[in-house]
């Protein structure tokens, strides 16, 4: 049962006669009357349990597009369904009208329509909706929860989508839409073409040039159909925020371009999100859309507070190919983590794979060393001075190992991402 405020203002009018006539009389006698409007409103309201309801939930909205949940309400009783309903959103749902008001006659049905402006990715939760229904004088009510579990899956935003009609076309000049020559192995072959000045010599097709009685050169073109692993890491490194977001959410969208790319260049992608255990698991051999596909696996992934099992990672790889691939390790470069697991777990890899270390890099950092004018400033400037001589060292470690890194801010990591994977494409190192 629930009382309204103007329970309360009744009551405050019954005060009135208890100051008048003061007394134990008065006192019963308006103590009486408050419960018996209590008790006659509480009889001719509808019982919320008599009241069915469905919800309605899109299956997934983008992370910064706001959708609307809806709940259709039947009111099973005989009598007027006068109150409120409240629909149990978490708070980064963003529910801007959570709580409704609802006049529903006997028998009759209502629509309850609940914006969402979600402020957070995955999976957001609506566990109950609660009814309570006012008799017609709206003094008390009855109250009831119902249980009504619904899930609405907030996607990755994929910002970084707008970077790969420029990175396609730079895939497709590779691909023989612009003439290119590859010498080396690893490499497909693309046409015949008579021999000019300056062409290496060992491209020289010798049973073409006999049948044509000339010179004639081989064409290669990067090769298609080459394997892309990529490595998303989830443990406690990924939690860190840069900006206004999580160094993880970082991590996804730089991983969903890359993967998109690489498809429509003809790679086989597969995409491996992991800290102890396997998080997520997408490759684009399955039937399913692969875009989709990976945006529906990695919507619900949260940073998880352990270290990275390095050691464990290339058995990971193994099982998704066992030949030579490109393995983007999209992780962090943190002094700690990066010399106890990711220096190891590069070396390791990097004797089969062709690696790419990707890396999110506060920007704050460059900017916060430039400051200097006072002693706080000043010690913040060597801390951050500190910070990225530490990464670049590190970086330095990493290539002598035989590895690329690329280290950006969150919004540059993308497409210098794609910029990487095109150039080890070109020099034919897939």
């Amino acid at each position: 049962m629930a009382i309204s405020g103007r329970f309360f203002l009744v009551a405050l009018l019954a005060v009135v006669p208890i100051i008048a006539f003061p007394g134990i009389t008065t006192w019963l006698a308006a103590v009486g009357f408050l419960l018996l409007l209590a008790v006659i409103d509480l009889s001719l309201a509808a019982s919320p349990r008599r009241v069915s309801l469905r919800r309605d939930i899109p299956t997934g909205v983008r992370y910064g597009v706001g959708t609307t949940a809806v709940l259709r309400l039947a009111n099973g009783s005989s009598r007027t369904l006068r109150g409120r309903v409240r629909d149990g959103w978490q708070p980064s749902a963003g529910a801007a009208n959570p709580v409704q008001s609802v006049r529903i006659r006997p028998g009759e049905r209502a629509i309850l329509t609940v914006a969402l402006q979600p402020t957070r990715r995955g999976d957001l939760h609506a566990n109950h909706v609660t009814i309570r229904s006012f008799g017609p004088l709206g003094v008390a009510a009855w109250q009831t929860t119902i249980l009504a579990p619904g899930i609405l899956r907030v996607l990755p935003p994929f910002n970084a989508k707008r970077h790969l009609p420029s990175k396609l076309r730079k895939l497709r000049e590779l691909d023989g839409r612009a003439a290119v020559q590859i010498r080396g192995a690893g490499t497909e072959f693309d046409s015949l073409r008579d021999y000019v000045r300056g062409d290496d010599v060992r491209s020289i097709d010798w049973r073409a040039t006999a049948r044509r009685q000339d010179l004639v050169v081989r064409t290669w073109r990067p090769e298609r159909d080459r394997r892309v692993v990529i490595v998303l890491d989830t443990s406690r490194t990924s939690a860190a925020r840069i900006g206004d977001e999580p160094r993880l959410d970082s991590g996804i969208e730089a991983s969903l371009l890359l993967a998109v790319l690489a498809e429509r260049g003809g790679d086989r992608v597969s995409l491996l999100a992991y800290d102890r255990r396997v998080r997520a698991r997408v490759s684009s051999s399955s039937k399913t859309n692969m875009l989709n596909a990976m945006v529906q696996a990695l919507a619900p992934l949260a940073p998880v507070l352990i270290e990275l099992d390095g050691a464990s990672v290339p058995g990971e790889v193994r099982r998704l190919t066992s030949h030579r691939a490109l393995v983007v390790l999209v992780t962090s470069l943190d002094a700690g983590a990066a010399e106890e697991g990711l220096i190891p777990l590069v070396a390791q890899l990097a004797l089969k794979h062709v690696v790419v270390v990707a890396s999110v890099r506060d920007p704050e950092l460059d900017s916060v060393r430039l400051m200097r004018a006072t002693a706080t400033q000043a010690y913040r400037a060597a801390a951050a001075e500190h910070e990225l001589n530490r990464r670049s060292a590190i970086t330095a470690l990493i290539k002598e190992l035989g590895a690329e890194v690329v280290d950006a801010p969150p919004h540059e990591l993308p497409p210098e991402l794609a910029d990487a994977y095109i150039r080890l494409k070109a020099a034919g190192c897939l």
